[in-house]
């Protein structure tokens, strides 16, 4: 149900708890007893996970209240925010310090602390000065920060645009390079000034009926570069209006997509249509600036036993194109990924595909089981015939300071002809359909300078301030001619 990626090359997989037995043990002694779980009151079975990229080891994490339709954010210092859920976990915070993979790290419970509101499907938005926003959740139309300020804070266009299916849920949440915050819900989106919790913009609505869950699409912030004063924002994708009251799992979802620039002085959305229509997809920013839209469902809804007829092509979304040129259509995958799956960058630039669990609890008979497979996605970039395009880092800084100037140097086995970029992708939390947080940032860089035996040297700028990247650990990727290096993490700080 949620996903994120760890400095230490590790991914935490996190469901809810109340569903009776997982497939994986907790250590012996940890069992925890749980009066809200219809199969189990006292639980032995891990709901969370750590995964090793590197040897493939799954090691147990304990959670101690529900994180069902929960929310988070990784905080400057690499720790994982983890906020609300249901029942008993709807008002918690949880953090998770990441370790190497041989260390035995896991979930603590904040005991001093709780949120204001109780937030269930809310999101998460780390913001210039290191803080965390959670905005909105089911009856909580509200905002609050993290560490906390003052409350919650009445957000009233989350109340305004709910419909009588909701559909202003999860609502996506992009922290804009001027430093407010884009908050898209049902079909409209306004800008919000978070230091004085204010609307300060609203933009057209955008057509194509409801966007959010249930009836969620998805939506992604397109690469921040050059003067980084411009934010383009897209959001495709959804299922009508009506398909989740009619609990129809047949609807067609539609597969229309608008394109706004958020900073424009006249934003108008700009109308595109994707090869299929698309319930449930999930959107993730490449290092070369594409958007890879990946799993979902081409009828029905968000919801349990909600949706049918899986839409196992992935595409691409090619942002440098005109309209009616951007998507292009991959592969097919052979796993159907309905309600409740998840996908994310690696830091090898694959993207890790996981979950798919559209059953109240855990169902292995159905036509569309629970899914426990994961599965690693390689986009195009790196196909064998661009192998040789590939860069290597050889040596790059651990940590840059805003607006510092610094020197990186790569390898490729093929000389190099034009710009090698190095751009900076963050690692969202991913769950139901949205990243949240998610971030690309590709930096100023001068053309490389060889620096003998195939070796190049970069000169780069970091980001000019907390607004267009927020401080905390990013992958760094050296990307030339649209295929990347590995990522080297690099702690980016004030």
């Amino acid at each position: 149900m949620h996903t994120a990626v760890t400095r230490f090359n590790t991914v935490v997989l996190l469901d809810r708890t109340n569903i009776g037995p997982s497939r994986k043990m907790l250590r012996r002694g940890h069992c925890r007893n749980d009066p809200y779980d219809a199969v189990l009151k006292l639980d032995c079975y891990a709901h969370s996970v750590l995964f090793d990229l590197q040897t493939k080891q799954i090691r147990p994490l304990m959670i101690q209240t529900d994180t069902w339709c929960s929310s988070g954010q990784f905080l400057p210092d690499g720790t994982l925010l983890q906020t609300g859920g249901d029942l008993d976990g709807v008002k918690k915070i949880r953090k998770f310090v990441p370790c190497e993979a041989t260390g035995s790290c896991d979930w603590v419970e904040l005991a001093d602390v709780e949120l204001a509101n109780g937030r269930w499907y809310a999101t998460n938005q780390i913001l210039p000065d290191g803080s965390v926003a959670i905005v909105g959740g089911r009856a909580a139309n509200t905002v609050e920060y993290y560490p906390p300020r003052k409350g919650a804070v009445a957000l009233n266009f989350l109340a305004d645009v709910e419909d009588n299916q909701m559909d202003n849920l999860y609502p996506y949440v992009h922290l804009l390079p001027n430093g407010h915050l884009f908050i898209f819900a049902n079909n409209k989106a306004v800008s919000y000034d978070h230091n004085v919790d204010k609307i300060v913009r609203e933009y057209p609505p955008l057509d194509g009926g409801p966007r959010n869950y249930p009836s969620a699409g998805s939506s992604a912030m397109l690469a921040l570069e050059g003067d980084y004063s411009t934010a383009v924002i897209l959001v495709c994708g959804g299922a009508p209006y009506g398909a989740f009251i009619e609990r129809s799992t047949d609807t067609p979802a539609h597969g229309s997509c608008g394109r706004i620039i958020a900073t424009s002085p006249d934003p108008v959305w700009e109308m595109e249509d994707m090869p299929f229509g698309r319930i449930m997809g999930d959107m993730v920013m490449l290092p070369s600036g594409d958007v890879l839209v990946i799993n979902g469902a081409q009828a029905g809804t968000q919801g349990f036993e909600a949706a049918s007829n899986p839409c196992l092509y992935p595409l691409l979304y090619r942002s440098e194109q005109p309209v009616g040129l951007r998507f292009m259509t991959l592969n097919p995958g052979t796993v159907p990924r309905l309600y409740h799956s998840t996908a994310n960058l690696l830091p090898d630039g694959r993207v890790l595909i996981a979950g798919s669990n559209p059953h109240y609890f855990y169902r292995f008979d159905a036509e569309f089981p629970t899914e426990l497979r994961i599965e690693a996605f390689s986009p195009e970039y790196l196909s064998p015939d661009r192998a040789n395009l590939r860069p290597i880092f050889e040596g790059i800084p651990e940590t840059v300071r805003y607006g510092e100037s610094f020197d990186v140097t790569v390898s490729v086995p093929l000389s190099v002809v034009g710009v090698v970029e190095v751009n900076l992708g963050n690692a969202p939390f991913a769950t139901h359909s949205f990243s949240q947080g998610q971030r690309l940032v590709k930096l100023a860089v001068t053309p490389s300078v060889p620096d003998g035996e195939g070796r190049y040297r970069i000169s780069c700028v970091a980001p000019p301030n907390g607004m267009v990247a927020p401080p905390g650990y990013y992958m760094a990727f050296a990307v030339n001619q649209g295929v990347p290096s590995v990522a080297r993490w690099i702690h980016l700080v004030s």
